[in-house]
């Protein structure tokens, strides 16, 4: 645990020796384990290959990814240290096109480069590394005050449904949509948790259901086809979920059946909040129809790890994100507050306040 970034139960990543750690979550709820990254492309190569996923994560794990490759550099001269720089930058911005955090975190740490370039090698990375800490930090005090605003909107003993990982794991720590739940819970409210299984990479039979475990925080888990059948028993009170990434008009992408589950939500009448922090709201990007959706591979699908379950050769559909349309989504809950039914100009309005 380390004091200076706020309390938390789960280390997504940390800084040990020198090297970056981050829990494999490909093999949870099986085992815990870290593995350990000392360059750039270590670390684009984690992010492709989901050992750190989630928006918030994978912009931490960018940021030290830079910080990183600067360190192996500090012996070089100013030109080598900047052509191996943008290789680095290059390299990691092409690890996963959706989660647009990953584009900020770079951008951020190539303005910190650009604005020091008169420094030597060796002071680079000193202030490189030290800007990486700071977005990790930032990412905690962030997930808190998302999560102190989501909790207002959550009544005690709320039934609450979400889908895929929104949790510690998908961020440097307390989480986004999870983040809201433990929040209410902090504050003495009774909240049980519904996760759907989030086909086909499980991330909440593993991911969201194991936190959910470890904090005794009270979890029921369900294939994603049952979402709909629980709502019309009237069975789920609320609906909060993680993004990727939000246009500019408020259109929301996250994990492939997200869509569904909003529209779900929308026909019997329960409110669908997305937790993001601004860093995940990119105003180039005008509308949904704009975000870049990641197609991954077929054998996500057809099995899982030694199991296979399809027939060799059947053609498969990979989409890892969909996008719910701003007209769905009942609020937006970000470190600046909650944004009641996101449009375009209430979504400009979080960047003046």
């Amino acid at each position: 645990m380390m004091a200076d970034i706020g309390d938390r139960a789960v280390e997504t990543m940390r800084w040990r020796n020198g090297r970056l750690e981050m829990i494999d979550q490909r093999v949870l709820p099986a085992r815990f384990e870290y593995l350990s990254y000392s360059s750039a492309v270590e670390v684009a190569e984690g992010i492709r290959s989901m050992v750190v996923r989630g928006a918030p994560a994978i912009g931490c794990a960018a940021a030290y990814g830079i910080a990183l490759e600067s360190l192996t550099l500090t012996g070089r001269s100013r030109d080598q240290f900047g052509a191996a720089m943008e290789e680095a930058f290059a390299a990691l911005a092409a690890s996963r096109p959706t989660a647009v955090n990953l584009f900020w975190a770079l951008k951020r740490m190539r303005a910190v480069w650009e604005s020091n370039h008169e420094r030597t090698p060796i002071e680079l990375a000193d202030i490189l590394l030290g800007e990486a800490h700071e977005v990790l930090a930032e990412d905690i005090r962030i997930n808190r005050a998302m999560g102190a605003y989501g909790a207002a909107l959550l009544p005690d003993g709320a039934r609450v449904l979400t889908h895929c990982n929104a949790g510690a794991l998908a961020t440097a720590g307390h989480g986004t949509a999870l983040g809201v739940i433990r929040s209410a819970v902090e504050a003495g409210k009774k909240i049980s948790v519904i996760a759907d299984e989030t086909r086909p990479f499980l991330q909440g039979a593993r991911l969201t259901a194991w936190e959910m475990v470890q904090e005794n925080i009270p979890v029921t888990l369900i294939t994603d086809n049952m979402a709909g059948h629980l709502m019309s028993l009237g069975e789920v009170d609320a609906v909060v979920v993680g993004t990727d990434r939000v246009a500019a008009n408020g259109d929301v992408a996250n994990k492939i059946g997200t869509y569904m589950v909003a529209v779900l939500a929308r026909r019997h009448g329960i409110p669908f909040y997305v937790a993001c922090p601004l860093s995940t709201i990119d105003r180039d990007i005008p509308d949904g129809t704009a975000i870049p959706i990641e197609e991954r591979a077929a054998s996500e699908v057809t099995g899982f790890r030694e199991c296979q379950w399809a027939p060799e050769g059947v053609k498969v559909r990979n989409p890892a994100f969909d996008v719910t349309p701003a007209e769905l989504v009942s609020a937006l809950i970000t470190e600046k507050g909650v944004v009641r039914e996101p449009n375009r100009q209430r979504v400009a309005e979080l960047f003046s306040l």
